[in-house]
C-alpha cells in the first residue's frame, strides 16, 4: 500500500471535472412528467388501447421537444449545422439541392417499404400495428417533408448530405459520393429496423401498465414487483420510441454517424427479432426447464420482497439509462456523448443492469427437470448472452471512439468510475490513480 495521501471525492471533482454531457438531464425528466400525466389520465378513464399508447408517445415527446428548444435552446448548438444568424439563402439557390434530397429521401422510404413488404414477420403479431401506423402516416410524412427540406436547406451550412448524394445518384446530376451514400444507408437501416420494432412493442407495454389492477398488486409483493417492472419498461420503450421518431437537426438530435463496423451490427441485431437468438428455440435460449424467481422463493415473504426490490431497482437503472438520452436514444448510432445520469458511474449502465436482472429473475442454475445438464447448459448460455452484450459494448466504444468527446469521457471514467477506482484500490491504493492530461 502507498503512503501517499488519498484524494477526497470533492478534491477529485474540483480537479478533474466530468466532461459536459451533450444532453441536459432535465430533458428526459420533462418527458417522464408528460408520460406520467398521460398514464394517470388513461388509467382514470380506462384508455389502454393501441391508439392511446401512441398518445403516450406524444405526451412524452412534446415536453422534451419544448424543453430542448425553449430552455436548452439546442437549435442554437453548433452541432446542428444550422446558421440561424445569417439570412437564409434565396430558395432559387438551394432548390436543386432540395429536389435531389427529396428524391433521395423518398426513394429511401420506398426501399424501406419494400423490405417491410418482403419481411413476413412484419405482417403478423405486434408488428401489424406498426405497419398500420406507417401506412397511415406515410402520406403525411411525404407532404411535410417538402416544406421542411426546402426550409432547412436554406439555413444549413452544408445542405448536401447523404440523402442529397443518393438523390443525385438516382438523378444522375452529380459525382458519386460513396462515403455519404454508405453513411446514409446505415443511418436509415437503423431507423427502418428499430423504429418498426419500437412502435410494435409500445401498445403491449402501455396496456400492461394502464390495465393492471394496482389495488390487488399492493397486497402481493410479487404482483407489485411485476407492475413496477412493467412501468419501468413502459418508460424505457416510450422514451426510446420518441428518440427514433425525432431524429432531426433543429433538435440537435440527428445522427452524427451510424456504426460502420459489421461486428457492431451483428452483435446488436442478434438481440432483436427476427434475428434474436435468445428466444424459444434459439441457440442462446437459457430458459429450458427453468422457473421465474417467485417459484423458487415461494413461501419466503422476506426473500420475495428483497428479490423484488432488487429487480425493480435494476429495471429502474435500465429505464434511467434510456431517459438520460432525452430525444437522442438510438441503437448503433452516435447522436452526442452522454456523461450524466447513470453514465457518470458506468459507460454501459443499461447493459449491466439488464444482464444482472436476467440472472436474478431466471436463476438458470435451478431447473425443474432435475437435470444437471440443463443446469450447466442454462448457466453457460446465459453467460454467453452476457458475452454478447459485452461484445456490443466494445463495438459501440470502437465506433464512438472516433469522437474526441467520447475519448475524453472514457478517460474520465477510467479515473473516476467506481469499478476502475475499486480495482486500483485493490491493486495498491489511490496512488495508482491516473491523472488527467494537462
Amino acid at each position: 500500500m502507498t503512503d501517499e495521501p488519498r484524494e477526497t471525492g470533492e478534491q477529485a471533482k474540483a480537479g478533474d471535472p466530468r466532461p459536459r454531457s451533450a444532453v441536459s438531464g432535465a430533458v428526459g425528466l420533462a418527458g417522464l412528467c408528460g408520460l406520467t400525466v398521460w398514464i394517470l389520465v388513461a388509467r382514470q378513464f380506462g384508455m389502454g388501447g393501441a391508439l392511446s399508447a401512441l398518445v403516450a408517445v406524444l405526451a412524452c415527446g412534446v415536453p422534451m421537444m419544448l424543453w430542448s428548444l425553449l430552455i436548452d435552446r439546442v437549435h442554437r448548438n453548433p452541432t446542428t449545422g444550422i446558421d440561424w444568424d445569417a439570412p437564409p439563402r434565396p430558395l432559387r439557390d438551394t432548390l436543386d439541392i432540395s429536389l435531389a434530397k427529396l428524391a433521395g429521401l423518398w426513394s429511401t422510404w420506398c426501399l424501406i417499404a419494400i423490405v417491410y413488404a418482403c419481411g413476413r414477420w412484419y405482417w403478423e403479431g405486434a408488428y401489424l400495428f406498426a405497419m398500420g401506423a406507417f401506412q397511415w402516416t406515410a402520406p403525411v410524412l411525404v407532404a411535410v417533408s417538402i416544406p421542411y427540406v426546402m426550409w432547412l436547406d436554406r439555413r444549413l451550412i452544408e445542405p448536401r448530405d447523404g440523402a442529397y448524394a443518393f438523390g443525385s445518384l438516382l438523378l444522375g446530376t452529380g459525382a458519386v459520393d460513396r462515403a455519404a451514400l454508405a453513411e446514409h444507408a446505415r443511418q436509415w437501416a437503423v431507423k427502418g429496423f428499430f423504429t418498426a420494432f419500437m412502435i410494435s412493442i409500445v401498445p403491449g407495454n402501455y396496456a400492461d401498465v394502464v390495465n393492471w389492477d394496482v389495488a390487488a398488486a399492493l397486497t402481493d409483493p410479487v404482483a407489485l414487483t411485476r407492475w413496477l417492472i412493467a412501468v419501468m419498461f413502459l418508460i424505457d420503450v416510450t422514451v426510446a420510441t420518441v428518440g427514433y421518431l425525432l431524429t432531426c437537426k433543429p433538435l440537435d438530435a440527428h445522427i452524427r454517424s451510424a456504426n460502420p463496423y459489421a461486428a457492431g451490427w451483428a452483435a446488436a441485431l442478434i438481440c432483436y427479432p427476427p434475428f434474436i437468438m435468445m428466444g424459444p428455440g434459439g441457440p442462446l435460449n437459457y430458459h429450458v426447464g427453468t422457473q421465474e424467481w417467485p417459484a423458487w422463493l415461494a413461501g419466503q415473504p422476506l426473500a420475495l420482497a428483497v428479490a423484488g426490490a432488487v429487480l425493480v431497482a435494476l429495471t429502474a437503472i435500465y429505464a434511467w439509462a434510456t431517459v438520460a438520452f432525452g430525444l437522442r436514444f438510438s441503437n448503433l448510432t452516435h447522436r452526442g456523448i452522454l456523461t450524466h445520469g447513470p453514465y457518470r458511474w458506468s459507460k454501459h449502465p443499461a447493459y449491466l443492469s439488464k444482464n444482472l436482472f436476467w440472472w436474478l429473475s431466471s436463476m438458470p442454475f435451478l431447473v425443474t427437470t432435475g437435470s444437471l445438464t440443463d443446469m450447466v447448459r442454462n448457466t453457460a448460455i446465459l453467460a454467453a448472452v452476457n458475452a454478447v452484450y459485452y461484445w456490443r459494448a466494445r463495438t459501440e466504444e470502437r465506433h464512438l471512439g472516433a469522437d474526441p468527446a467520447y475519448r475524453a469521457y472514457a478517460a474520465w471514467m477510467e479515473r473516476n468510475a467506481p469499478l476502475p477506482r475499486l480495482l486500483r484500490w485493490l491493486k495498491g491504493g489511490a496512488g495508482a490513480t491516473p491523472q488527467p492530461a494537462e
